[in-house]
């Protein structure tokens, strides 16, 4: 008989790609997941694992393996959804990935409404970048993720993954709030010559604001480099740079900063996702519901 928490790592390893990597994400020591395979092995009467220079490869009998060790995980994963769904009230525990303007602007008031309609629920939010986010839920770290797509941008797709629309953000050009000698024009053709803040190098927010400067006959000369758009409107509004900030971020709030459209009016989707086995668990639908009513009475509707 094979023992199912084994099963996990082996699915693990085949997801994160070293014995390390599978230790440090379930709390393990390496040497505990390499016996704990070994003892797979056994289980299975084949190898499963082969060594190539200073890492571990699987095996053609493990990556078939792998393949059910998926399909028993998600039928354990429905197991679970379908007797909570037989309780009367929504409880238990939903680890929630999001990235930063999603955390200001939607988490907030969807935790309130979660408080007063599911008090036994327990919801646990942590800040990750969309691309990590989804990989981590794929991986069973985080339960739900809200990711965000830019346009023309596509990610991988994760089969296992759903994919739910939550809102549609427009993206517009950020400019100092008071017009200086040095900062005159107010259209992305006038940003040309101006210092930039823009997200790190290799994000699809940055890939995408200086395909737009190009697009516009220009290279953003980029003085600034943060994820942390708290620092853009900061950096902006104290007229030491220009940038593209999406509406979220204002979190339903006056802007402190000038905004004027950019060509096409472009918009990004800001969308959920969650392993196919979990979207029927109470506890993740309560919690897609009041991210989805608090979208609503956040986001302003994205100009067509």
């Amino acid at each position: 008989m094979l023992d199912v928490r084994r099963l996990r790592l082996l699915v693990e390893l085949s997801q994160r790609g070293t014995l390390a990597a599978v230790a440090e994400a379930l709390s393990y020591s390496p040497s505990s997941v390499s016996q704990q395979l070994s003892l797979l092995e056994r289980e299975a009467g084949v190898p499963l694992l082969v060594q190539v220079g200073r890492r571990v490869q699987l095996t053609p009998q493990a990556l078939v393996l792998v393949e059910h060790a998926r399909a028993i995980l998600d039928r354990l994963e429905e197991a679970e959804s379908d007797v909570a769904r037989s309780l009367t009230s929504v409880g238990g525990t939903v680890r929630i990935a999001v990235f930063q303007s999603a955390a200001h602007a939607v988490v907030p008031q969807a935790l309130t409404l979660l408080r007063a309609e599911h008090p036994a629920l327990r919801v646990e939010i942590t800040e990750r970048e969309p691309d990590v986010g989804l990989f981590e839920v794929a991986a069973r770290d985080f339960d739900l993720v809200i990711a965000e797509q830019y346009p023309g941008h596509t990610r991988a797709h994760r089969a296992e993954l759903d994919r739910v629309h939550l809102a549609a953000d427009t993206i517009r050009l950020a400019l100092p709030p008071h017009p200086t000698a040095a900062i005159g024009e107010t259209g992305l053709a006038g940003a040309a010559s101006l210092p930039w803040v823009l997200e790190p190098a290799g994000t699809a927010s940055r890939e995408w604001a200086e395909q737009l400067c190009r697009e516009a006959g220009f290279e953003p000369d980029v003085r600034f480099e943060t994820a942390d758009l708290m620092a853009h409107i900061r950096l902006i509004r104290s007229g030491n740079a220009v940038g593209v900030l999406p509406d979220l971020v204002w979190a339903g709030e006056a802007p402190s900063v000038r905004l004027v459209d950019l060509p096409g009016h472009p918009v990004r989707e800001v969308f959920t996702s969650t392993r196919h086995a979990a979207a029927a668990r109470p506890a993740v639908v309560a919690c897609r519901d009041a991210l989805a009513r608090a979208a609503r009475a956040t986001v302003t509707p994205a100009t067509e």
